[in-house]
C-alpha cells in the first residue's frame, strides 16, 4: 500500500481507500449505463453467429464503446468523492499514453 499511496502521490490511507472506492464503482457503472446503448445499436452477443472468431470480436467491440462511458464516469465519480484534481490527472495521464494527449494540449 505505501508503494501504491507514493506512486499516485497520495498523503492517506482513507484517501487511497476512496480512490480505490471510485475505481470500483465506475467499472460496475460503466458496463451499466453502456449496456443500454449498446442494445440501441444492435451490440449484442445473439448478433454474432457462432463461428470461433465471434466472440472476441464481439467483446473487443464491447469494451471500446464502454471504454468512453467509463472515462466520463471515472472523472464524475471522483468528483462525486472529493478527488477530482487525482482523476483528473490520471484520465490526463491515461488518455496520453494512448496517444490522446492532444486532446489536452494548450
Amino acid at each position: 500500500m505505501k508503494s501504491l499511496k507514493k506512486r499516485w502521490g497520495v498523503t492517506s490511507n482513507f484517501q487511497l481507500i476512496i480512490i480505490l472506492v471510485v475505481f470500483s464503482i465506475t467499472g460496475s457503472a460503466a458496463v451499466y449505463v453502456a449496456k443500454p446503448f449498446l442494445g440501441w445499436i444492435g451490440l449484442q452477443r445473439e448478433s454474432f453467429p457462432d463461428a470461433w472468431w465471434s466472440g472476441w470480436i464481439y467483446w473487443t467491440l464491447r469494451i471500446l464503446i464502454v471504454f468512453p462511458f467509463y472515462q466520463i464516469l471515472l472523472v464524475f465519480f471522483g468528483w462525486l468523492f472529493g478527488q477530482f484534481t487525482f482523476f483528473w490527472n490520471f484520465e490526463k495521464k491515461m488518455l496520453s499514453r494512448l496517444g490522446l494527449g492532444f486532446l489536452f494540449n494548450k
